[in-house]
């Protein structure tokens, strides 16, 4: 076996452990979200289409060409938000792992358009001071993809696809699955704030409200 047949091997591996703790957590439901991570400067491995995360095999996870798209191994059809991790890497070289979730608290905040500022010394430290909002397109498309090109900078590590969920950036697959964590938390924060401030909701009763937030 070769050494980059040996790390394909580990990066499936690794992978499919990751997925099922996401799956556990909630933030990769039924076949919603998907992940990738950087083999090395021109290949990236990414999960496949419409397949659910706990029957999911090695070789079901896909190998891909970053600049190009395709496919150098696996049995199935590649996510086809493929693009969006393509973009991530070329864009950000020194981040090996790009990871999309439908996890609730944060999707919730995709719906209003708006960055969402990160408050938590650890959140700042690992994702940046905010996530920045990418103006909607419809999933798997390349007009996502060109929207998400155009946000993506070195400033932040998360972001919010319009009335769809999240892709967050990470350097190990263990940390990736804390950034989520610590954005779900932040989202809870963001929510119940805009709950607590917005004018809007002055017709709500207090005991609405409270069950609201209860809720975050």
């Amino acid at each position: 076996m070769s050494m980059k047949d040996s790390k394909i091997e580990t990066v499936r591996k690794s992978m499919l452990s990751a997925c099922i703790k996401l799956a556990d957590l909630g933030f990769l439901a039924g076949v919603g979200g998907n992940l990738a991570v950087r083999i090395d400067s021109k290949l990236m491995a990414v999960t496949p289409s419409a397949t659910d995360y706990y029957t999911m095999k090695p070789e079901g996870l896909c190998i891909l060409e970053i600049k190009s798209l395709k496919m150098v191994e696996g049995t199935k059809q590649p996510t086809t938000e493929s693009g969006i991790h393509a973009s991530f890497f070329t864009l950000r070289p020194e981040l090996e792992v790009s990871l999309h979730t439908h996890q609730p608290l944060a999707s919730a905040v995709t719906l209003l358009g708006l960055d969402m500022e990160i408050t938590s010394t650890e959140g700042k430290k690992n994702i940046g001071s905010y996530l920045r909002s990418v103006s909607y397109a419809p999933s798997g498309t390349s007009f996502l993809v060109s929207a998400f090109r155009k946000r993506i900078n070195t400033e932040t590590n998360g972001y919010l696809l319009r009335n769809h969920g999240i892709v967050c950036g990470a350097f190990t697959l263990e940390q990736a699955i804390e950034n989520v964590k610590l954005i779900e938390k932040e989202a809870a924060r963001f929510l119940r704030t805009r709950i607590e401030t917005n004018t809007n909701l002055s017709h709500m009763t207090i005991p609405m409200k409270q069950q609201l937030l209860s809720a975050l």
